[in-house]
């Protein structure tokens, strides 16, 4: 029994502790939240509503800090809400194939990008593929599948939680997902790919920025998750061989 709760104990640890790769910690928002809830030294946000309507690149501000800019490649493409995307019936970003399309980050405040980026992911499925580069490396691939796992036990993420789309496509869920750049990791671009290609990848509210606070519920990464289901498995042979045993003794 103390064994049993030795490995409970480990799996609930690692399901706080969050999702680390090369430097990045991911966290997910709490059902209906729309925008992130940690706390900056430096924040913007592009929430796409005064972009036209249609696929092409363009320059953002992020709402004018100051400090950061970015670029959208050419690949962008820009929606009205609807039932899919755009927070409060507001204009979201798109894609439907693997070549996708990138946001590349620059700051005045540190030549190799921004410790964070956030945003809204709308009717999230398991195509929705993002990639963090730092220069020219890839650094880090967000599979949404922990996401999905974690948040698919509770139906109030499912369905679109704001007004005039409220309670549609019910079948996929609604969660601003957060990535925090630890241990001094920097990211200067984004790329977002729909891959397999077979639905839509919807974002909003893309927020860049310095983090001063991590909020959140932390992401289990697949390596974890595999440490999780052996240490179950061990818990449950170890069960299965003090049975007969006890039964012995009785």
């Amino acid at each position: 029994m103390k064994l049993s709760l030795f490995f409970a104990g480990i799996a609930v640890a690692a399901v706080t502790a969050g999702a680390a790769q090369a430097g990045i910690l991911v966290t997910y928002e709490a059902p209906g939240v729309t925008n992130t809830t940690a706390t900056f030294d430096v924040l913007g946000t592009e929430n796409f509503n005064t972009r036209a309507l249609g696929v092409g690149g363009f320059a953002t501000n992020f709402g004018g800090n100051g400090v950061i800019s970015g670029q959208y490649s050419s690949t962008t493409q820009v929606n009205a809400g609807d039932q899919y995307g755009g927070e409060g019936g507001s204009n979201y970003a798109v894609t439907f194939g693997e070549g996708g399309y990138s946001l590349d980050i620059t700051s005045t405040q540190n030549a190799a990008g921004v410790t964070y980026f956030g945003y809204y992911l709308p009717a999230l499925d398991q195509g929705n593929v993002l990639e963090l580069y730092s220069g020219a490396t890839k650094i880090f691939t967000f599979n949404p599948a922990t996401v999905l796992s974690a948040v698919g036990g509770n139906p109030l993420y499912f369905g679109k939680p704001d007004a005039p789309h409220q309670g549609q496509n019910s079948g996929e869920p609604y969660v601003f997902v957060n990535f925090y750049g630890t241990a001094g990791t920097h990211f200067d671009r984004v790329v977002f790919r729909e891959t397999p290609a077979g639905g839509g990848y919807e974002s909003d509210n893309h927020t860049v920025g310095y983090f001063k606070t991590i909020t959140g519920t932390g992401v289990p990464e697949p390596a974890t998750w595999a440490m999780m289901i052996i240490g179950f498995g061990a818990v449950g042979s170890m069960v299965r061989r003090s049975r007969p045993r006890e039964a012995a003794l009785a």
